[in-house]
């Protein structure tokens, strides 16, 4: 936990007697910031972040209650803690001040041992609190870490000598997500290719995925129809399932030997399909329901024929559902559009380019949910 002596206090006053009496009152506790009015604090704030803010209200431009807000809106100031010192001893200013998000307030004139003792309280519970948020990002770390080595990484190798160029991109919301895909060698004429959406966020989705990806793995190398496969796995995921939780899959089987493609999904949406001199479309819909969510889920499986330079490109909806500032949706259309811009480029290249697209579109705005994409070439 960070030492107490290391924390740094902000004092908003526009008096300078003032500052000067809690500065003394608290120099050699802390490291001390001073600002005479709210812009100067807003100022300071965003160029080194305070570990608290002792605030004035009754200031020239902006007030004490606005600079609270403000300090709340920020991502960076959002929890440091505030607390009011103000002559306005009124209860209806008091709790305007927690409205806006104080944590503290302490009418003036003050005891500056009732002082000193309150922002020790303050820094001590902040102290406490960022040591316990850094042990949840670290355990988040190594969790991401476990997950993504859930995941199949040399996808070359996997499908060397088959004709399949394989790639798959991968980027939780958080730090941990619900997206998932596999690409498994079952045999030396079979490829297995799935990708999945985990209902939720966060750890219980992370833990369902992988739940999904063990089961999902077993039943690929035992059963030849991607129905079959999705619908064994339903059972297996219902069977026990408390939180009731359900994921959305797609399904494909790569006969070589019969230069076929199996096709199955359970409640997921289309994959893209590109095939020489052809505009890329949406194909395959799912026939059956998510998994995990009820017993007997009757999915259905489509069989077509490997042509060289076909290309079979799966997707979560973090790519389709990607929404910018102005809650616009990158939607299938520019999907599409974004694929044929390359549709003569290497699967790498092609998910590069659709990712770079999305961020684009996105102009900044926070990533909603998992992006997830995998691509499937034929070569012949």
């Amino acid at each position: 936990m960070k030492n107490l002596s290391d924390s740094r206090v902000l004092i908003v006053d526009d008096v300078k007697d003032n500052i000067d009496v809690l500065v003394n009152a608290l120099r050699d506790d802390y490291k001390l910031s001073v600002a005479l009015d709210g812009t100067a604090a807003l100022k300071s704030a965003e160029k080194q972040v305070p570990d608290l803010v002792l605030l004035d209200i009754l200031m020239p431009g902006l007030d004490g209650y606005e600079v609270c807000r403000q300090l709340r809106a920020r991502e960076a100031t959002r929890e440091v803690p505030v607390m009011f010192l103000s002559a306005l001893e009124d209860v209806k200013n008091k709790a305007h001040g927690f409205e806006v998000g104080g944590n503290d307030y302490l009418t003036k004139p003050f005891e500056l041992l009732e002082v000193k003792a309150r922002v020790h309280s303050l820094l001590k519970a902040k102290a406490y609190a960022d040591a316990v948020k850094a042990a949840m990002a670290r355990d988040l770390r190594i969790a991401n870490e476990i997950q993504m080595g859930i995941l199949p990484a040399n996808l070359a190798a996997i499908t060397k000598g088959t004709g399949l160029d394989v790639h798959a991109v991968i980027e939780p919301a958080r730090q941990v997500g619900g997206d998932l895909y596999e690409v498994l060698r079952a045999s030396d004429s079979r490829v297995v290719v799935a990708l999945g959406d985990v209902s939720g966020k966060g750890i219980p989705a992370a833990l369902f995925m992988a739940v999904t990806v063990t089961v999902l793995r077993t039943l690929a190398r035992q059963i030849e129809q991607p129905d079959e496969i999705l619908r064994r796995l339903n059972d297996e995921l219902v069977e026990q399932n408390p939180r009731g939780m359900f994921v959305t899959l797609q399904c494909l089987v790569f006969d070589m030997k019969k230069r076929r493609v199996l096709c199955a999904g359970a409640g997921h949406h289309q994959l893209a399909l590109l095939a020489p001199g052809q505009a890329p479309r949406l194909a395959y819909p799912s026939t059956g329901r998510p998994i995990g969510l009820m017993p007997a889920n009757q999915i259905e499986c489509e069989s077509i024929a490997l042509e060289p330079g076909q290309t079979f490109v799966l997707y979560s909806d973090g790519v389709s559902e990607a929404m910018n500032a102005g809650d616009d949706l990158y939607g299938e259309e520019r999907f599409l559009a974004a694929l044929d811009a390359q549709r003569n480029a290497t699967p790498v290249d092609m998910l590069s380019h659709v990712l770079a697209d999305v961020r684009v579109f996105a102009d900044g705005a926070k990533q909603s949910d998992d992006i997830t994409m995998l691509a499937v070439r034929y070569t012949g």
